[in-house]
């Protein structure tokens, strides 16, 4: 075990390492996943916007 352990200076040592070379984050790395997401998001509440307005205007045709 003594060859996996490591004090807490070394493992700090390699935590700094490890974050100042780090990669940008996936989003950064794959814009286009994210604008495909951002534009089905966007239709899917587009399409709940009308059924509900479709639902909503059904009620106050019934009522009248």
């Amino acid at each position: 075990m003594a060859a996996i352990n490591m004090s807490l200076a070394a493992r700090s040592e390699a935590v700094v390492s490890h974050l100042a070379k780090r990669e940008k984050n996936w989003a950064a790395r794959e814009p286009g996943v994210i604008l495909v997401f951002a534009i089905v998001g966007a239709v899917a509440i587009l399409l709940i916007g009308l059924l509900i307005q479709k639902r909503i205007s059904a009620r106050k045709s019934v009522a009248q």
